[in-house]
């Protein structure tokens, strides 16, 4: 029987059960726990300078309170880097490429932000819908497209990140496809088309940890308007 190229994007299952839960818990278990010694390993010392570069990149830009997110977002996005890069390792699955998963992250984050907002400074929340100095006669039709776009962001976060990744796997395995066919027929033109792959394979590396930065900063930029 002849498979899709979509169904790479399936969700596994063994004996009717979904694997997806196993595939978004084991990812935690490839990081190694903090020691209480002074001195801890190479990898340890690499991990806790690549969040603090994070941190510092992220919140810099937005006042104290809301650097109760440090955790919450630097957690999220180690954790989606891991998601999407694990996902280009050969008979793998993808969760980041499910738009219902990317949603179940954006709806609550997002939502988060603008009742912080309401909460916080409701004034300011609700100037953001009309821009100062609006003409009298746009004042409506501005206040139902601020409105739009501003229920829109969740929406964008959760498509952005799921439409790139499935398009990076869609066309590694199409190139793949056809490296594999032209192997007998042509061999020249199957190892130029294997180059191509390999560098494609690197591009979606760096488009994997590009996508999750995307995602977390965008969190962080609502968030920054409403604290």
């Amino acid at each position: 029987m002849m498979l899709s190229f979509f169904d790479q994007f399936m969700s596994p299952t063994y004996m009717g059960v979904p694997l997806i839960a196993l595939a978004i818990t084991l990812p935690w278990i490839l990081y190694p726990a903090p020691t209480s010694r002074w001195v801890n390993n190479r990898l340890l010392t690499l991990q806790g300078w690549f969040i603090n570069r994070l941190n510092q990149q992220i919140f810099l830009p937005i006042n104290q309170g809301g650097h109760k997110w440090a955790i919450l977002l630097t957690s999220l996005m180690i954790f989606l880097i891991t998601l999407n890069i694990l996902g280009l390792l050969p008979y793998t699955f993808t969760p980041t490429t499910q738009l219902s998963l990317n949603m179940a992250f954006a709806v609550p984050l997002w939502l988060a932000t603008v009742i912080i907002g309401m909460r916080n400074q409701p004034t300011a929340a609700l100037g953001h819908l009309l821009p100062e100095g609006t003409p009298t006669p746009l004042i409506p039709v501005l206040i139902i497209i601020e409105t739009i776009s501003l229920f829109i962001r969740p929406l964008a976060l959760g498509v952005r990140l799921t439409a790139n990744l499935t398009a990076g796997h869609l066309l590694i395995q199409l190139i793949a496809t056809a490296a594999f066919v032209l192997l007998p027929m042509m061999p020249t033109v199957a190892i130029l088309t294997a180059t191509v792959l390999f560098l494609l394979t690197l591009l979606e590396v760096a488009v994997a940890m590009i996508q999750a930065y995307v995602f977390v900063l965008l969190l962080s930029l609502y968030l920054q308007g409403n604290v």
